[in-house]
């Protein structure tokens, strides 16, 4: 069928009509509602305490979404939300990185609020036809997409039988579909899921960006806790958003000078720095792998080990000669850091589309360390398979490499047998068992079930079924929150076992990457250093989500100033840049202190929303062992001397004639011990109580005592 027919198929079941209107410094001043089960549409005015309480992207997500549950709602239920917002600086095209959308939904994996921070050009594009969120509520009887057009301020729901669900085949249809004629392909955004995201918990959304030089639409991704999973159980297949007229001033600003200075400052810095640095625009993320086995840091098995012998094989290199260069790789307008690669005409080997050649975005560093060094797979050509069938599917990279290590070393423990798995082999360094796990989720069968729950859901049922060791299994499963880790080895740097422990999401190094700072260049040694450190990060880095910004060009490029910097960890010459962005585009007049407050009140009140859920407290706060320290008997001897080294000098322990179960044993209490001592310092520095839980002080202090806010924790104080 093609695509006029498949067009001819849709069912038109709602439609609404809006007026236009205009983008006044940064905020259009309404939002889009739309309930794909009662096919009820509508606006919503963006009110004066939204915008000096939560200031725009995932706050607003925040702040709808807890309007529209209760503390027993479930993710899967149709009350349930999925909104996505920009923010007040988003589609800025002269500062890089201002492209991004922030997602906001109840995750299937945690069970709270789960944000996630994305590329391509649904964010901006929603904005610019007139909305500075939407907010999708309901479920549909029916396959549905729901369509923006804002140019003609028409906004349609129509079920679509027979489009594919596969994001890199769907994404092109939809584009072609919607799209006027060939030139008009860049005006259009499509956010879809998968096959995956129908049969796992770790579904993912995937947002387009038509890329006029492949003349095809690239894929970037909003990964972590299920919001795929949401968006399927809803019955959406596509969100589409048409608007052709982007250009540097549909903001409106209040100071379009100082947007075009700040800008053109950043551009020089990223065009006479980037080389010399960290390469985003040869390799993007994938630059630091080697780096993080030099340092110990790449998790390999399962997290056991912080490199291998084979990481050369994928090291930035690798992929730098498979990436495609010399093509502008910006996933929006105006991002000369372009570090949105692709490798081109890549001939898939396996599944449904085998022998067919691709455009592989990626990989990004967390794919091809978790898919990679964490699975024992040093071979480039199944990161990069695995890569696109992830993407493809709607499956998170992260939870996927995280999920399927933790298998292998179950597997290896003989937790997990072939009858178990069904015949696969679930080996350290097992590329087919991998990709056949992931094509099994996708079609919904065999083991590929059990494995798309999470780790948290696969340990109690090994238990449970099976009377797996449940404490071994806590140990070694790397999630928290019922969320995977991320693919970073946080062993020696007790900071970043609390920028995994101490988030409001799970362990997600977007809310603090302190691993250098800690424990290579030892810059914040105490616990009150390490807890300023992890009060000041997290706050900043969710200011990008409040704004619609991308962290890389904060600390992924770094001004010549940054060599003389009082506190340069912070990049503050960076830092200026964004508060004089913000007060240029909004008129308000903020300082880098202001910047901080504002993160605090959306953050604090994510806290407080994880209570109202029935998380959000100290023992949710906990992390497993193997993030802190040697669980078994090989993992302590890989690095003996270190470990005996530690036991000797810092907890004064005679190590002479002790085995090492008992050197283990010495050693995880007080490492255990130093992560509690830390969770302490954080709270106290955070202005939370002992046990995890916001005080009315420090909402009154930041401008958060919302009556529904103090109620919550008025039942937990």
């Amino acid at each position: 069928m093609n695509i006029k027919e498949m067009r001819d198929k849709h069912k038109v079941v709602a439609e609404y009509r809006y007026n236009l209107g205009k983008v006044d410094k940064g905020y259009n001043n309404r939002t889009l509602y739309v309930n794909v089960g009662d096919n009820n549409i509508y606006e919503k005015p963006v009110t004066k305490l939204m915008k000096e309480k939560f200031i725009g992207g995932k706050g607003f997500g925040l702040w709808y979404l807890w309007n529209a549950v209760n503390e027993k709602t479930k993710w899967n239920d149709p009350e349930n939300e999925i909104i996505i917002s920009s923010g007040p600086l988003g589609g800025i095209t002269q500062y890089p990185g201002s492209g991004k959308s922030l997602v906001v939904t109840l995750s299937p994996l945690t069970g709270m609020p789960m944000d996630s921070n994305v590329g391509g050009y649904f964010g901006p594009l929603l904005k610019f036809s007139g909305f500075d969120a939407i907010e999708i509520q309901g479920k549909a009887q029916n396959d549905v997409i729901v369509f923006i057009d804002g140019n003609k301020g028409i906004v349609r729901i129509e079920e679509a039988p027979y489009e594919a669900v596969d994001s890199h085949v769907l994404g092109e249809q939809l584009t072609e579909m919607f799209a006027e004629n060939e030139e008009d392909k860049r005006n259009i955004s499509v956010v879809s899921a998968g096959s995956a995201a129908d049969h796992t918990l770790i579904g993912m959304l995937n947002f387009t960006f038509y890329d006029v030089r492949r003349k095809t639409a690239r894929l970037k991704q909003a990964g972590r806790g299920g919001i795929g999973t949401v968006f399927r159980d809803k019955r959406i297949k596509a969100l589409v958003v048409r608007y052709a007229g982007v250009k540097g001033n549909l903001n409106n600003p209040a100071d379009q000078e100082t947007i075009n200075r700040t800008g053109i400052k950043l551009h020089k810095e990223i065009h006479d720095l980037d080389d010399k640095q960290n390469k985003m625009r040869k390799i993007g993320t994938a630059n630091i792998i080697e780096i993080m086995d030099a340092y110990d840091l790449l998790p390999t098995h399962n997290y056991k080990f912080g490199g291998h012998k084979d990481t050369y094989k994928i090291q930035s290199k690798v992929f730098m000669d498979r990436i495609t260069q010399n093509v502008p790789d910006g996933c929006w307008y105006g991002c000369s850091l372009s570090c949105a690669k692709a490798v081109d005409n890549f001939e898939l080997k396996t599944g449904p589309y085998k022998g067919h050649k691709v455009t592989v975005d990626g990989p990004e560093y967390e794919t091809a360390a978790g898919v990679g060094a964490n699975c024992g797979i040093f071979d480039p050509d199944y990161i990069l398979e695995c890569n696109f069938y992830c993407d493809t599917y709607g499956v998170d990279t992260i939870s996927f490499a995280t999920i399927t290590a933790f298998l292998m070393e179950c597997y290896e423990n003989g937790i997990l047998t072939s009858e178990m798995t069904g015949g696969l082999e679930l080996k350290f360094g097992n590329s087919k068992a991998a990709m056949e796990l992931l094509h099994q989720m996708a079609r919904g069968e065999g083991f590929g079930r059990i494995a798309g729950l999470g780790i948290r859901r696969i340990k109690k049922w090994l238990v449970e079924e099976y009377g797996a060791d449940e404490s071994f299994l806590n140990d070694i499963g790397m999630e928290q929150k019922g969320l995977e880790f991320s693919e970073y080895l946080p062993k020696e740097s007790l900071a970043q076992q609390g920028g995994y422990g101490l988030t409001n999401k799970g362990p997600q190094h977007d809310e603090a990457w302190l691993i250098f700072m800690d424990m290579v260049n030892n810059q914040i040694p105490t616990f009150e250093d390490k807890a300023e450190a992890l009060h000041y990060f997290p706050m900043f880095r969710t200011w990008f989500g409040l704004n619609g910004l991308c962290k890389l060009p904060w600390n992924d490029i770094v001004p010549l100033s940054n060599r003389t910097a009082a506190e340069p960890a912070k990049i503050p010459e960076h830092v200026q840049n964004y508060v004089d962005i913000f007060n240029a585009v909004t008129g308000m007049n903020i300082d880098k202190e202001e910047l901080i407050i504002q993160s605090e009140r959306v953050y604090n009140f994510q806290r407080i929303f994880n209570i109202r859920m029935g998380y959000g407290k100290r023992i949710h706060d906990r992390v497993p062992y193997r993030s802190q320290g040697p669980v078994t008997v090989e993992e302590y001897e890989s690095r003996k001397d270190r470990y005996d080294k530690q036991l000797k000098e810092i907890v004064d322990y005679n190590i002479e004639g002790k085995t090492t179960e008992e050197k283990i044993k010495v050693l995880r209490a007080y490492r255990q011990e130093q992560y509690e001592k830390l969770t302490d310092a954080v709270y106290k520095r955070r202005g939370w109580t002992m046990d995890g839980v916001p005080t009315i002080e420090k909402l009154k202090e930041i401008g958060m005592d919302l009556p529904e806010l103090i109620e919550v924790v008025k039942k937990h104080l």
